[in-house]
């Protein structure tokens, strides 16, 4: 049976206006329009702002499972396209600032995606949880990370279409494994529910969004941006890379500090697939995909390359944000709770 989220809490005065527009009328009023205008204008990080992004998570969700008592009619709604469109700039400028400017070499594709990845000086929040992270910080990294996890393979996937040749095949065989191969059961969203109730967590789709943080929410809008936007098919093809080249030893770190914990085999399983997975997928992915791309549509190599920069610089934020969080003593999630550092 399908399970159909029910629509988070409102973080803010768009959201709070949004998600009651969604629920009870079939139109935006000028006065939710005006919010968003509001907010987009605004100067705090869109990145961590809580109103943006979970209100840009929302106008996303509806082309994924969309929520309980919201119409389905809402995914297409050209004022709510266009609402979105406003949070969407803010969020690119952010990205934009984020990552800095990118100069492009006569390297080959795959050379220059080495290059940034080498580069990337963000905490290693994998190195923490394999050596020190509490089971309470498992479970809070696990609810930020379930926002991506139990929709994994999804955003990128949107970029199918987008592709053709050998680009398009390389994409399709590394997406095949994220859905287990045609077994349901090896799914890698599934893998991550398991994990999540090993762990005495809620693995319902949607259900621990009110706890997460903007960041987790920011990084899977970025997904979503670039996977729902043709314009941005290359970046998601760079941010798809920069996710296969980097997460094989992350995840033999994530498995160790599991089994630290005391916990075996059964849980680690999420882990130890990517282990695997992944190294298999750095060079189709890299060289397959990215490659054929920009051979095939040269212009799209800065784009590869933002997506991949954009995958690496929100990776930074969220972990800066949970260890910030846990240094300090207190929870990285929503609401004041202490947590020993």
């Amino acid at each position: 049976m399908l399970t159909i989220m029910r629509l988070p809490e409102p973080r803010g005065p768009l959201s709070e206006a949004l998600f009651r527009d969604l629920a009870t009328r079939t139109t935006l009023p000028a006065t939710t329009i005006e919010r968003a205008d509001h907010v987009t204008a605004g100067g705090a990080c869109a990145l961590t702002d809580e109103d943006l992004q979970i209100s840009l998570a929302v106008c996303y969700e509806l082309h994924y499972r969309g929520f309980e008592g919201v119409s389905e009619d809402w995914e297409w709604d050209p004022a709510l396209i266009r609402l979105r469109g406003g949070l969407e700039r803010r969020h690119l400028a952010a990205l934009r600032e984020l990552t800095g400017p990118l100069t492009t070499t006569g390297e080959s594709v795959d050379r220059r995606l080495a290059a940034l990845i080498a580069a990337d000086d963000g905490p290693s929040l994998s190195s923490f949880m394999a050596k020190q992270g509490t089971l309470e910080q498992w479970r809070e990294y696990l609810t930020l990370r379930s926002v991506y996890h139990l929709k994994e393979g999804d955003p990128h996937t949107f970029a199918i279409p987008r592709l053709s040749g050998r680009a398009k095949a390389a994409m399709v065989e590394i997406q095949a494994d994220e859905y287990g191969g045609g077994a349901p059961e090896r799914m890698h969203s599934e893998l991550f529910a398991g994990l999540m109730r090993d762990l005495d967590l809620d693995a319902t789709y949607g259900a621990l969004w009110n706890e997460a943080p903007a960041p987790a929410f920011a990084s899977v809008n970025t997904m979503s941006l670039f996977g729902l936007h043709r314009r941005w098919r290359g970046a998601a093809l760079g941010h798809l890379a920069a996710v296969e080249m980097t997460s094989s030893e992350p995840s033999r770190r994530y498995s160790a500090g599991l089994r630290r914990l005391g916990f075996g085999d059964r849980v680690t399983v999420f882990y130890d697939e990517h282990v695997e997975a992944d190294a298999v997928h750095e060079q189709i992915a890299s060289v397959d995909m990215c490659g054929s791309l920009v051979a095939q549509e040269p212009d799209l190599l800065p784009d590869v390359l933002f997506g991949a920069a954009c995958s690496l610089a929100m990776d930074g934020v969220a972990a800066g944000h949970l260890l910030g969080a846990w240094a300090a003593g207190r929870s990285a999630l929503r609401g004041e709770r202490t947590l020993a550092a």
